[in-house]
């Protein structure tokens, strides 16, 4: 048996255990009658979902440009209503995608909320982030039409530590009577980061903390049916411990940009400020959307490798989706992201994406999607996946073609 095999035989003897532990749970507590609230019924909900991936030129979130299948996910989530108004949840989640994932099971989100009034509720746990229309929602394939959504503002890479927060979160709802109503979450605590998601060739990062993660979302809910438009921002910061290869370090000594005496290990320091303005409409078979950001970080290493100095991006996209029957909705995007100035940017600093998705149900809980990707560009490739090749030096040009099929209950 290969060592891949094995892990994953492993990690998923320990999710399906875990699994068998809270659906017996369960089972004994809906069998007692006299249990009081711990009898309601627990909400149980899973997906599975297979994709493929195949790129024109470089690499893109896995080895695509020969065909991978690298491009796993499934999930499991329960939630439960202890009392009128005190509810938990958790997920169970597991993906492969390149070198990330590897099927290692982990908890997604887990919250408990309690709900004083229509306008204020606690949350407290791993909690979704609300940032922008849909990063909650990344994580559930049938609620969209598009298998990726825009990269600009939703990259898949981040996924893990972009989709929730482990803190605590108030959230509301005010009904604004003619003028529709206003719908507020704000969250404080700090998010986990995988480590392999942000190697590099020639280094390791050997510690990663996040001191604070905060940030809210505020929602106004038009009264013209499926009329939305919002804002939301969020502040965090990453301190992250690099160790260099010798071969890095022996690079930047004879460069000069480092003493004769230094070690190999610096820490990095990256304080981050994002938002965003967010407009959707959704009524009548008909989804439009347009979500605008900008995202600064300053960035500081000590002993100082680089320069310290900062970096804002550019982020937009414009969506549109049809459900033309019951069984097909077709859907079209356009995502621009840019790290600098519009008209100065080299390749490796920006990306378009010109996406068209064909959605077909084939039941009620079975989808199939494929989709096309037109780019231009080399911001978000790997040079880890392209044997270390600098992002400025891949081809400018390239497509990506997805295939993805989705079993949800």
């Amino acid at each position: 048996m290969s060592r891949s095999v094995a892990r994953f035989s492993s990690n998923l003897g320990r999710l399906l255990a875990l699994l068998l532990v809270l659906c017996a749970s369960r089972t004994v507590r809906a069998a007692d009658e006299n249990d009081g609230p711990f009898s309601l019924p627990v909400d149980v909900h899973a997906f599975v979902s297979q994709g493929y991936m195949i790129t024109t030129e470089s690499n893109y979130i896995a080895h695509s440009r020969r065909g991978t299948f690298e491009f796993t996910e499934v999930g499991i989530n329960f939630t439960k209503n202890i009392t009128d108004d005190l509810r938990v949840g958790m997920q169970l989640f597991s993906r492969d995608l390149g070198t990330i994932g590897n099927y290692k099971p982990q908890f997604d989100w887990f919250y408990l909320d309690y709900h004083f009034r229509d306008w204020l509720g606690l949350r407290a746990g791993r909690t979704k982030l609300p940032f922008g229309l849909y990063n909650e929602h990344s994580d559930i394939d049938q609620a969209r039409v598009p298998i990726l959504l825009p990269q600009s503002l939703y990259p898949i890479q981040n996924r893990d530590f972009l989709l929730a927060q482990t803190g605590f979160e108030l959230y509301g709802y005010v009904p604004l009577g003619p003028v529709g109503a206003f719908d507020y979450r704000l969250y404080g605590g700090t998010i986990f980061v995988d480590s392999t998601s942000l190697a590099s060739p020639g280094a390791t990062v050997t510690n990663i903390d996040v001191p604070y993660v905060a940030g809210g979302r505020a929602m106004w809910l038009t009264p013209l049916d499926g009329l939305r438009a919002g804002a939301s921002v969020q502040a965090l910061r990453l301190d992250l411990d690099y160790s260099l290869s010798p071969a890095i370090v022996s690079y930047l000594q004879a460069k000069g940009q480092v003493p004769a005496d230094f070690g190999g290990t610096f820490r990095y320091k990256l304080p981050v400020f994002l938002w965003v303005a967010s407009l959707e409409y959704a009524a009548h078979d008909v989804l439009l959307a347009a979500e605008y950001s900008r995202w600064r970080s300053d960035y500081e290493t000590r002993p100082q490798i680089v320069p310290d100095g900062d970096l804002t991006s550019t982020r937009w996209y414009v969506m549109g989706s049809y459900r033309a029957s019951p069984w097909f909705s077709p859907g079209l995007y356009y995502s621009v992201w840019n790290d600098g100035r519009p008209g100065l940017l080299t390749r490796d600093k920006y990306q378009q994406d010109v996406a068209f998705t064909l959605r077909y149900d084939i039941t009620r809980n079975w989808l199939v999607k494929l989709e096309e990707h037109y780019m231009r560009g080399t911001a978000g490739l790997s040079p880890a996946l392209n044997s270390n090749t600098e992002a400025g030096k891949l081809t400018r040009d390239w497509a990506m073609f997805m295939l993805k099929t989705t079993a949800y209950f």
